[in-house]
């Protein structure tokens, strides 16, 4: 039998504190996975269902979008992905009966941990104008609520069809579909907010915004750099194939400001040595780089690299790849004058790095024949992001690292198909050949006009300019930055829509009227009329596959993602829509018929996606080194070095997971590898910096934001941990940090929320 959820709210406030791991995985994260999945789904549904996670005939883990190889374990599942499973295959139920005890005012004093804990949503949920409880509501009334909202709007634009990335792609074709029909290009997504730099960077350098390696790069790499990325917590399953990599000679260099046990010791539980507890030493030299100063490192190391190659003896002794750079790209001079100006000094300040650490660096680099640079959201939550990427994109292409087996550029998403959303036309600038092929496709003419991305989306909702918020999946109150803002913007709606499995803190804080639309999660099955169906994700290096629940769902009520959209289209744009609504709710084939002819890549998909293994999408750079960027290259740039600079007696604050934790869904209240237990409210701080603020270790304090407009916000009652990080910077755990972001403060072209170089000032005060 599965453990009830927790009858209280716990005590998140007065954490207990141990020194941090230095290794990661093993047999207590074995032991860990199986007591959290047997607390939710019990004995027998755990072994069914562990067994299924990112098999070729099972489903596609909800977590990570971390690639799976040919050769699969039968556990082929890391302990967040068991946590997550485990959280979408629970046995708990949120019936009718919960709702009605819980008033939406009692459950807005609720953690996001709790709400979470209760179980799966049962039934479509209604609150209405004046209402203080949400009740069930049929299926045909909510379409009916949610038609007359969106048909009462003076325009489409004033709509807003939010998506997160646990969407397959095949409810991701149908939403952007509708989106576009009803008339909108309104599509804000996750991608927003954590890898839109990545992609802004990426097209603009290499003219396709995605990785460029496949899995069995890493493994035949000489020197792979993990940069502002923790894939103990984030990412566990690519601990196996940097431990294959360093199996294979490779080198592998962290650059992180806080040490990870992931990247120290991995403790692999798949063989002997980590059952053992020995595991494998995976960091060969450790970077502890302050925050947001890696733009300056790789502008350095640029510098040297050039400097090396004009004291070669001769061209032929390869520092940097002149043939490749001759034929395919471009704006190398503009870049060269600007890497030779970098100033040692100045990288010093900004990195807070020595310069022995950095020499050593170039020593790695010049000695590997084939680089891969890995990043998350240490890259690309700055505001000089952008340009961050843009840098290591020169890196790599100074050596020709791009465009040949075991080197490349290596994004990590965070989300299951957050990258094949963006695929399937989840975007709000959509590319005209894309909307060609759509208008084409489809006989109708989608909207040119750009649409809203999260941060403006957050804006009209609060200056009125939109009305119905629609969120397909996800937590966007509790994802998003400047929380206060971000709420109040939200209670300006007349309609808030979300389509979940769980409840969180978006469905507490609502328009003027608001419904939950409950759905299959990626374990359940799925029925419909043309028979059992399956859905199809994208991992985070363009591999597509198909992923199949076999779980009975948690009721009855429950509708597919892809159903659901289908019958709102059909009840909003009625029978004027040449759309066949009613054929893809009944055979999802045909959606992927239809996805073959608009989106290149996907030609022959439902043969090819027989393939168990599944499919490798087309990438330009990596298959033929043709890059379709403006110049027909690959685009070196050159912009001024930037990083975050904190005025005196202050710090700079970078936001983070713990590792009970997956985005804004938190799992439990350790964070086991950083040696915190029983709560979240903590700050880290090194200890010198805690002393000169006369902080002890447990003290607690406020953390204050403060920005250049003058304005400052507050995150109150916080426990000082003293802790390795670098000096002059602190962490903190997110969502209980968003507060500390403002709406404003964005990176450079992406527009994504620089939640990573956070300007605070420590307030002393007493226990919560």
């Amino acid at each position: 039998m599965a453990a009830k959820p927790p009858a209280g709210d716990p005590i998140q406030d007065a954490p207990e504190v141990a020194p941090p791991k230095h290794a990661a995985a093993g047999l207590t994260a074995v032991g860990h996975s199986l007591r959290i999945a047997h607390q939710q789904m019990g004995i027998r549904r755990t072994a069914q269902t562990l067994m299924r996670v990112n098999q070729k005939n099972g489903f596609d883990c909800p977590g990570c979008a971390w690639p799976e190889g040919d050769k699969r374990h039968a556990a082929e599942f890391c302990e967040n992905g068991a946590k997550a499973v485990a959280e979408e295959a629970t046995l708990r139920q949120v019936t009718p009966d919960f709702f009605a005890a819980h008033p939406v005012a009692d459950l807005a004093t609720r953690s996001g941990y709790w709400l979470g804990q209760q179980g799966r949503i049962t039934q479509p949920m209604f609150l209405d104008e004046g209402a203080d409880a949400y009740e069930p509501v049929s299926w045909d009334r909510a379409f009916d609520i949610i038609a007359d909202e969106l048909h009462a709007l003076d325009s489409p634009d004033e709509a807003l069809f939010y998506t997160s990335g646990r969407t397959s792609n095949e409810a991701a074709f149908l939403y952007q579909l509708f989106a576009r029909e009803f008339g909108t290009n309104n599509l804000p997504d996750c991608s927003n907010m954590c890898h839109e730099s990545s992609g802004s960077a990426l097209t603009e350098t290499l003219g396709v915004g995605k990785g460029s390696v496949l899995l069995e790069d890493l493994h035949k790499a000489d020197l792979i750099i993990v940069a502002g990325q923790n894939p103990g917590t984030n990412h566990p399953r690519m601990l196996s194939a940097l431990e294959k990599a360093k199996g294979n000679g490779a080198n592998i260099i962290s650059i992180n400001p806080l040490p990870e046990a992931g990247l120290e010791r991995f403790k692999n539980p798949q063989n002997a040595k980590g059952i053992a507890g020995v595991g494998t030493s995976l960091t060969d030299l450790f970077l502890q780089i302050r925050i947001g100063g890696d733009q300056a490192l790789f502008r350095l190391l640029n510098k040297l690299i050039l400097e090396t190659s004009d004291n070669a003896a001769s061209t032929e002794d390869g520092v940097i790849d002149e043939d490749f750079i001759r034929e395919h790209t471009h704006g190398f001079e503009e870049f060269a004058a600007a890497a030779r100006a970098a100033d040692w000094d100045e990288t010093l300040r900004a990195t807070g790095l020595t310069r022995d650490e950095i020499e050593r660096t170039l020593a790695m680099v010049l000695a590997s024949k084939r680089t891969i640079v890995c990043w998350a959201m240490g890259l690309t939550q700055h505001k000089h992001s952008v340009p961050t990427i843009r840098e290591v994109v020169n890196f790599l292409l100074l050596r020709g690292n791009v465009g040949r087996p075991g080197a490349g550029v290596c994004p990590v998403r965070g989300h299951s198909n957050v990258q094949g959303d963006r695929t399937m036309g989840i975007f709000e600038r959509p590319a005209p050949a894309f909307l060609d092929a759509l208008e084409k496709e489809f006989g109708f003419a989608p909207p040119r006009e750009h649409g809203l991305d999260v941060v403006d989306s957050i804006r009209a909702l609060r200056d009125g300019r939109a009305k119905v918020f629609f969120a397909m999946g996800g937590n966007f109150v509790a994802a998003s930055p400047d929380t206060d803002v971000t709420e109040a913007a939200m209670r300006v709606a007349r309609l808030t829509v979300h389509v979940s499995t769980k409840l969180n803190r978006s469905h507490v804080v609502t328009g003027t009227r608001a419904l939950i639309l409950p759905t299959l999660g990626r374990s359940d099955r799925d029925i419909q009329d043309g028979g059992p169906q399956f859905v199809t994700v994208e991992d985070s290096m363009g591999m597509v596959h198909a992923s199949r629940g076999r779980l009975e769902p948690a009721s009855p009520q429950l509708l597919s993602e892809p159903a659901i959209v289908c019958r709102l289209a059909r009840r909003v744009l009625g029978p004027e829509s040449a759309t066949p609504w009613a054929e893809f709710e009944r055979d999802y084939a045909t959606v992927r018929d239809r996805i073959a002819a608009v989106i290149p890549g996907f030609e022959d998909f439902n043969t090819r996606v027989a393939n168990p293994s599944g499919f490798a999408l087309p990438h330009a750079p990596r298959d033929s080194r043709s890059f379709p960027t403006t110049t027909g290259k690959a685009n070196f740039t050159a912009a001024p070095v930037e990083y975050p600079k904190a005025p005196e007696g202050r710090l700079l604050l970078q936001t983070l997971r713990s590792h009970d934790q997956y985005n804004t869904t938190i799992y439990g209240l350790d964070d086991r590898y950083r040696g915190i237990k029983n709560g979240r409210r903590v700050v880290l701080i090194h200890p010198e910096d805690a002393r000169e603020r006369g902080l002890a270790d447990g003290a607690y304090c406020d953390l204050v934001s403060e920005w250049t407009d003058g304005t400052e916000r507050r995150a109150a009652g916080f426990r000082v941990v003293h802790y390795p990080t670098t000096r002059g910077c602190a962490a903190s755990y997110y969502p209980e940090t968003n507060v500390l972001v403002p709406l404003d403060s964005t990176a450079d072209t992406s527009n994504t929320p620089a939640s990573k170089s956070v300007v605070i000032r420590l307030e002393p005060t007493h226990p919560v």
